[in-house]
């Protein structure tokens, strides 16, 4: 397979973050390359699978795939029209199904398109080839047959999913047999291989090292899931540098493979950022939201689906913001929208902008039709804003918020606990579930035995509840402040432990005994992986001396989460990027995880990007933990 001209690693030319070189990828160097001899000027038909097609979709928009010269996009196990004067672009799996399929497509004397340029998402196996080689009539109507390698949802600017929603059943559930755990690891391997592949990246690659609780335990296949996956990975990409042309010969950037079980407490703690929380106490289906749109008519409100996705730059701009910061900027701007549009001002009379309902913005739309779209983006915020905010007050969110964090951090214990739960009865079970397993994880010992069915009964939880829970047999120490942060949002404290794992491998600091490599880097590796100045630290705030957050924006505040801040650095200096680091996590990873990545790659001036098999939210991922056995997950000796 060939790439494109320009390199897409981490020192090639402009720099362009993970989902624009995927998008490119696909839209140029795939759909692009077959406007060649008499296919140059048709409309093209564009068959994919079930996989391939969500590929497609995430990382690009049917626009862009039209503006290729796409006119029809089908399925290739649905049964389609027969169009023998177009061309058609195969994207799929190497799957012997699908290549049956395309041979039934192109083979005999009434084939159902003119010609077929077939680009396959991951290596094909030498078997397919020589199937597809055997029909004479199919092999003189292919025009294009080659790799891709790229076989991974672009979820966001920098993260990817390798499409495994099973993962923790297959890895971590009670079976004897790890057959389906080997499977799994397997396509996880070989789909984050294409990640680098796509990009041309050559990884030092880093593992958490298994750790069996004691000299008389072994280790078992669970605590071995990283260990495994990079070992899966390196041999994919060992493949890749005899196949790929100009494939690097030395390291390029660096690859962390992780579990979930490094950090128990991301997957069920409150996040308080805007997406997280959309995503935590909204009922939406993936990046739907649905909008209630006042009647032009007076009558009831009209339903409308929208997505919350880049594409939108108020979301953009908001998404990784706390939520009361996220709250006051689009009170901010809708204040400042008024402020400057007399129309605006008349329709909105004397009232204060935290009041303005979704009807008078409507009006507004009316009055202003030349900025609906701004109004139209604005009114969508304020209104989700609006109702996150509603039931953050409703189900008492903040005070659980306090008393998880200080949990975290040690600042709290089981009476602290015990206190919330006899005087806040009307917390939702989720919610004190949720309590319950933070506190698991920090003190298990409170879990052994009866005391653990004792706390579900004080908690009025049903029993089938302790599913969810993960026994462990170690007590760990609390998270640690990190002095050098400063507090500006209340309940923001809270930080993954993969931002701590990042920064210590930027610097070269990450314990090689808990995180070996498999690779030795070139001796030059580390001293040109930081090709941004070093800035001095902040000054470390003791913990008495901590600023009191507060739950209204600081207007001038800049502390690397505020999404103006977050973006002003984001998108300067691009061409002063250093080496890529991903971050691939077994098991899902979480909202709190992908924003630091993000916040990260402004600090660090490399880019972070986030890989896993999913990307979960609190119930789902409880949800999966209850249908794991009781022995669900076997976690190692990690302080957190």
């Amino acid at each position: 397979m060939s790439f494109s001209d320009s390199d897409s690693s981490s020192y090639g030319g402009d720099y362009k973050n993970f989902k624009q070189i995927t998008r490119d990828r696909l839209l140029h160097e795939m759909l692009r390359s077959c406007k060649t001899g008499d296919s140059k000027s048709t409309w093209k038909v564009l068959i994919m699978d079930k996989l391939t097609v969500k590929i497609m979709s995430y990382a690009c928009k049917m626009a862009d795939i039209t503006d290729e010269g796409v006119s029809l996009v089908e399925d290739i196990f649905k049964r389609r029209q027969p169009l023998p004067s177009m061309d058609a672009i195969y994207f799929l799996q190497p799957s012997k199904e699908n290549v049956i399929m395309f041979l039934s497509d192109m083979s005999g004397r009434s084939p159902l398109y003119r010609k077929a340029f077939v680009f396959f998402s991951s290596p094909i196996p030498k078997e397919l080839v020589s199937h597809i080689k055997k029909d004479g009539t199919v092999l003189t109507r292919i025009s294009a047959l080659r790799e891709m390698n790229l076989e991974y949802f672009a979820i966001d600017s920098q993260a990817f999913v390798t499409n495994n929603e099973r993962a923790l059943e297959e890895l971590y559930g009670d079976e004897e047999n790890s057959r389906k755990g080997v499977a799994c690891l397997n396509v996880m391997a070989a789909r984050v291989a294409t990640v680098l592949a796509s990009l041309r990246e050559f990884p030092y690659v880093r593992y958490r090292a298994a750790k069996s609780l004691d000299a008389t335990t072994m280790t078992t296949f669970r605590d071995l899931i990283p260990t495994k996956l990079a070992a899966g990975i390196w041999d994919c990409l060992m493949k890749y540098k005899k196949t790929i042309p100009n494939f690097p010969e030395t390291e390029t950037c660096e690859l962390l493979i992780l579990d979930r079980s490094v950090d128990q407490i991301a997957p069920i703690i409150h996040e308080w950022t805007y997406d997280a929380m959309c995503r935590d106490l909204l009922n939406m289906d993936g990046n739907k939201y649905v909008q209630e749109v006042p009647s032009k008519n007076g009558g009831p409100p009209e339903k409308k689906e929208v997505l919350l996705e880049d594409h939108d730059p108020v979301w953009l701009e908001l998404r990784h913001a706390h939520i009361a910061d996220a709250s006051e900027r689009l009170h901010d701007k809708m204040t400042n929208f008024i402020s400057k549009n007399k129309a605006a001002q008349i329709h909105q009379g004397s009232r204060d902008t935290h009041e303005l309902s979704t009807r008078d913005l409507q009006k507004m739309v009316q009055a202003l039709p030349q900025y609906s779209e701004q109004i139209d983006k604005l009114s969508l915020h304020v209104e989700i804003a609006g109702k996150v905010n509603k039931i953050i007050r409703e189900l008492g969110l903040r005070e659980l918020g306090q008393l998880e964090q200080d949990l975290v951090f040690g600042d709290a214990g089981m009476k602290d606990v015990i206190k919330f739960l006899t005087t806040k009865e009307d917390t939702t079970g989720e919610n004190k579930l949720r309590l319950l397993m933070i506190l698991a994880a920090i003190y298990p010992e409170k879990f052994e035995g009866e005391k653990g069915h004792n706390l579900m009964k004080l908690a009025k939880l049903p029993p089938d509840d302790m599913k969810a829970f993960d026994l462990h047999k170690k007590k760990r120490a609390a998270r640690k402040e990190r002095p050098s942060e400063q507090e500006t949002w209340q309940l923001s404290r809270f930080y993954p432990i993969i931002e701590e794992l990042v920064e210590n491998l930027s610097k070269g600091e990450l314990s090689k005994e808990d995180y070996p490599c498999l690779n030795d880097p070139s001796p030059t590796f580390h001293g040109t992986s930081h090709s941004a100045p070093i800035h001095p630290a902040p000054v470390a705030h003791s913990m008495r001396s901590r600023r009191t957050p507060t739950w209204a924006r600081p207007r001038n505040s800049d502390d690397g989460y505020s999404s103006d801040s977050v973006l002003r650095h984001a998108s300067s200096d691009l061409k002063k990027m250093g080496r890529r680091i991903f971050v691939v996590i077994v098991g899902g990873a979480t909202r709190s995880e992908l924003r630091v990545c993000h916040k990260l790659t402004a600090k660090l001036k490399r880019e972070v990007v986030l890989g896993s098999s999913g990307l979960d939210d609190p119930a789902p991922f409880i949800t999966r933990l209850k249908m794991l056995t009781e022995n669900e997950l076997s976690l190692d000796d990690l302080q957190i």
